[in-house]
């Protein structure tokens, strides 16, 4: 059995977990390096920051997450295969590394947060 997201360590590997499989894909990963050209040593820590609060409430994110994907919708148009993507690849990170009742919220989360994300930029 795999162990439950516990800590700030097992965040950080899901994280860079995620982030490689993004990198690499073919319906998402052109946004993040093409077009965002993200700089992932001020990224990653932003994103464990960001799941740490979702999940543990700690408090430690400050951010704008709309503002930011709006912005990125004005560069690149961004539709519901874009964001069916970043969730799938989601879930199977977490799916490939832990399990339990955080995990399921994590993946619960990342559904609340796209669905949002795409009614409030693709509506």
């Amino acid at each position: 059995m795999k162990k439950d997201i516990e800590t700030i360590e097992d965040i950080k590997q899901m994280i860079d977990s995620f982030y490689d499989k993004v990198k690499v894909d073919k319906v998402i990963g052109f946004i993040f390096n093409d077009v965002v050209r993200v700089n992932w040593e001020i990224h990653l820590p932003v994103m464990y920051k960001f799941w740490e609060n979702s999940l543990f409430y700690s408090g430690s994110y400050e951010g704008n997450p709309l503002a930011l994907h709006k912005h990125i919708h004005q560069l690149t148009a961004l539709n519901a295969l874009h964001f069916n993507q970043w969730v799938s690849l989601f879930n199977t990170t977490v799916d490939e590394l832990f399990e339990g009742p955080i995990s399921k919220l994590a993946k619960q989360r990342a559904l609340s947060i796209s669905t949002v994300l795409q009614i409030k930029i693709l509506s």
